[in-house]
């Protein structure tokens, strides 16, 4: 175990190297690596927008309108046709899954039928684009004719209303010169936006948010349009508003659309000193503009944008130039308006409306103190560890805490590879690995002390104590990923962030530990051949005894005790179900939709006039608090009725009143708005992960050891999971998305302890085949208790810092974890083992004997 060849020595040291030059650019600024030669490492990591500031936003395609439209048209052309062709029809309907018509002349259905299915399917090719499988389907029912669209039909549509939304969204935000926005789908029908540096979106949201659909229509000068404001619209008309509150009555059909436009540019008019956009029609529009103004001399024509005539000219001669411009009627344009209709007319229509069910904003100051928190506590946590282990094991922790260094540089080169976003939750993600990365060093090292106990040699000490250690470091790592796994792919925002980081650093953890540490000392022991190894139990040759936070020969009757554990376990799981059902818990807007807004003042923050602000605006419970320092302060807004566009405007309105009323010295330095639509997926996502995540682990320990070892990990999970929420319902701490990533943390940390536990009473069941099985639980556990002291604390220090300096915006998130790192190494000595005593255990492997050994005395 401790021979390594040169080309395995030469591998590791090169992966080193690798990752050390693959990280060196980020402690760089951008310009000194740009000069850099073409073949080394560029890439810096991905900041996320709590780091760097910025605007997120979660676009949700109104898919169901689309359907509606696309059977809309069908209806219209249906219409038309029939009545061109004379055949007599009685009722023509569309519902939301098909257009109805019913053919009064039996004789000529089957004309009907060929007609309909014509203008559906044109000479077999699709509707939706050639090559495309999404056709419509008609059939005959009786004497009505059914245009339906099928699920296959459906599924594409909005798949490529999806796609082409993306590519329209990514075009306006290139022509706004937005840096480096990030566009991605989420799901069928949403769309991520990330746009670092943007400050107040609401100039985005304005542009890329704007279907900004073009059609031109003949105003219907016969129509009355009174008559059509009480519903009397004739047949083939809709009424649509238009400045001022000035109504139209216009054909339905659309002569020309903004498809055919080739070219859109804001200029000012010559002859009248407006701001118009001047358009350009390809050869097909020109053609079709062309021959309705020859048709249509003297009669007004519409331009309607986004379901609103912005003008209503009369068409004066014929246009066949194919060019044209339009004026912003009775308001006009200004410089910005017309710019943004030229550029959103030049970047094409989005094929459906979006509409913004989540957003937020991060300053750009306060992401540069969560990166300034963020480095301190891994410093500080850091360097707590590093100090802790080399008091514990003197030489040997010199050799882990290099490991750990390692494990940092290889987590912080694959994030910079992988280009995924460090998010702050990612940080924290790193101080976690650096607390929990001891913990494989630690079973190292206790599995050694045990093997120079029994009377074993220097090497063979060290030879078995690697070898036992590997599968129990395997199974306790695998364990936590699963947690961090379902974290990535049930999670959003920046807890994936989170995830990636934890998932990351639990594979390097295994590489460092097992490798890295394994290397050092066998470089160690050839070149210094020690009599004697440091982490040697007995004193040294000064009579000094190494440092123990579990005195040498201590025994605890942890089973002696199990039933007055287990009476205050059950009292405690009783009353945080209590407190759950009865006080609940304080849901942040992730669940339950609404805004938040946390501000800056210039002095410390009046909270009584930032509360009565709040309560004018009609906005219903508006709750202030500071956060942090005196000068921050955090407001949130309940979930307004309305659906998803309340909250937007409450956050709008909420903005305007803070800033006015409180004056120039209040800076708004993050916002959050969730809808209601969200809030309720990330309920569903968050019970979602915490099922999955339990069941996942118990097969795994289930099959790995056995089903009573499963049944007993759960029931120590349960108990974790209940406690905790108890203590934030108990202190009405805010329950969010971050919660839920802590409580998967809480999973796989306490997990990892009953795992490695676990290990070793299976391991004792082979050895002892006759000792009872109370007492087999007591030496179990006594014999990993160093290990499980060890690993708590360093994860602790770790955690401590981050809770300490990490900032005041993970400060609940880092608190449920410390809180689970308490209750899941409790859980692990008097839940999940002392279960064995209620289910039994397999005691039937041959060998072992009759009584355990004992113990080497010291010397």
């Amino acid at each position: 175990m401790l021979q390594f060849s040169r080309a395995r020595l030469y591998t590791i040291l090169t992966i080193v190297v690798a990752a050390l030059i693959v990280v060196l650019p980020n402690f760089l600024s951008k310009e000194t690596v740009a000069r850099w030669p073409g073949f080394v490492p560029k890439q810096q990591i991905n900041l996320g927008l709590d780091l760097k500031g910025g605007s997120y936003l979660l676009y949700e395609v109104d898919i169901e309108s689309l359907m509606r439209e696309k059977l809309g048209n069908v209806l219209e052309d249906i219409r038309t046709n029939l009545r061109e062709k004379r055949v007599p029809y009685a009722s023509l309907r569309q519902t939301d899954a098909d257009v109805r018509v019913t053919i009064t002349d039996a004789t000529r259905q089957d004309e009907a039928a060929k007609i309909v299915r014509k203008l559906v399917q044109p000479s077999g090719a699709a509707v939706f684009g050639t090559g495309s499988s999404a056709t419509m389907e008609v059939g005959v029912q009786g004497s009505d004719i059914v245009v339906s669209m099928p699920d296959a039909a459906r599924v594409e549509t909005s798949r490529n209303a999806v796609a082409q939304s993306i590519e329209v969204i990514r075009r306006r935000l290139d022509a706004m010169g937005t840096a480096e926005p990030m566009i991605a789908q989420q799901g069928n029908n949403r769309i991520i936006i990330q746009l670092p540096g943007v400050k107040d979106p609401q100039r985005v949201k304005d542009t890329v948010g704007r279907t900004a659909k073009l059609t031109f229509h003949l105003v219907d000068e016969s129509a009355s349009v009174p008559d059509a404001l009480a519903g009397r619209v004739p047949p083939g008309d809709m009424v649509m508003p238009g400045e001022g509150g000035q109504a139209y009555v216009l054909k339905k059909r659309s002569v020309v659309t903004g498809e055919n436009l080739t070219n859109a540019q804001a200029r000012i008019n010559s002859q009248t000193g407006e701001y118009v956009v001047s358009f350009t029609f390809d050869s097909a529009g020109a053609r079709k503009f062309g021959q309705i103004t020859v048709e249509n001399v003297s009669k007004r024509f519409a331009v309607v944008l986004d379901g609103k005539v912005i003008t209503a000219p009369v068409i004066r001669e014929p246009i066949l130039s194919g060019d044209g411009q339009i004026s912003g009627g009775g308001a006009g344009f200004t410089a910005n308006s017309s710019n943004d209709l030229a550029l959103l007319l030049r970047s094409g229509a989005l094929p459906a409306q979006l509409k913004v069910v989540e957003e937020r904003t991060v300053g750009a100051e306060l992401g540069a103190d969560s990166i300034r928190s963020g480095i301190v506590a891994t410093i500080i946590g850091t360097l707590a560890v590093i100090a802790f282990i080399w008091l514990a094991y003197g030489l040997f922790g010199v050799f882990a805490n290099v490991a750990v260094v390692i494990n940092v540089l290889l987590i912080l080169a694959i994030v910079t590879l992988l280009q995924s976003t460090l998010t702050l939750p990612g940080i924290a993600g790193i101080v976690l690995t650096v607390g929990m990365a001891v913990d494989s060093n630690v079973l190292i090292y206790e599995r050694m002390k045990e093997e120079l106990r029994s009377g074993k040699s220097n090497l063979n000490a060290l030879e078995i104590g690697f070898k036992k250690a590997y599968a129990t470091i395997l199974d306790a790592n695998l364990t936590t990923l699963i947690a961090a796994l379902i974290l990535f792919f049930l999670g959003a925002g920046p807890i994936r962030g989170f995830a990636v980081t934890h998932a990351v650093g639990t594979l390097t953890t295994i590489f460092t530990a097992y490798t890295m540490t394994r290397l050092m000392i066998a470089i160690w022991v050839k070149v210094k051949r020690p009599k004697r190894i440091p982490i040697d139990p007995c004193p040294d040759e000064r009579g000094r005894r190494p440092f123990h936070l579990i005195p040498e020969g201590f025994k605890f009757p942890f089973m002696k005790y199990r039933v007055l554990a287990d009476s205050i376990s059950v009292t405690g799981v009783i009353a945080s179900i209590v407190l759950f059902v009865v006080m609940g818990l304080n849901y942040s807007i992730d669940f339950k939709g609404g805004t938040l807004i946390e501000i800056r003042t210039e002095g410390p923050a009046d909270l009584g006039k930032i509360r009565s602000i709040g309560d004018g605006l009609g906005l219903g419970h508006v709750q202030v608090q500071q956060f942090g320092s005196p000068e921050s302060v955090l407001v949130r807004v309940e979930s307004q009725p309305g659906g998803d566009q309340a909250q937007l405007d409450a956050l709008a309105k909420i903005k305007t009143g803070l800033t006015q009323g409180l004056g120039a010295g209040v800076s708004v330095v993050r916002t959050e708005v969730v809808g209601p639509t969200v809030g309720g997926e990330l309920v569903q996502k968050g019970l979602l992960a915490l099922g999955v995540a339990v069941v996942l682990m118990m097969v795994y320990v289930w099959f790995r050891f056995e089903w009573q070892f499963g049944l007993g990990a759960v029931a120590g999970l349960f108990h974790d999971i209940m406690l905790t929420i108890g203590v934030f319902a108990l202190f009405r701490l805010e329950f969010s998305l971050s919660t839920i990533a802590a409580l998967l943390t809480i999973i796989g940390y306490s997990m990892n302890d009953k795992v490695v536990i676990s290990d070793r009473i299976r391991e004792n069941l082979r050895k002892y085949k006759k000792i009872d099985l109370r007492e087999l639980i007591d030496l179990s556990l006594n014999e990993t208790l160093s290990r499980t002291t060890m690993t708590a604390v360093t994860t602790l220090l770790a955690l401590g810092s981050l809770y300490i300096f990490g900032g005041e915006v993970i400060r609940v998130f880092t608190f449920a974890m410390i809180w689970g790192v308490f209750v899941g190494t409790y859980s692990s000595l008097y839940i999940a083992a002392p279960f064995l005593l209620l289910t039994g255990v397999k005691r039937d492997w041959s060998g072992g004997d009759a009584k355990p050994a004992a113990a080497a005395k010291a010397t």
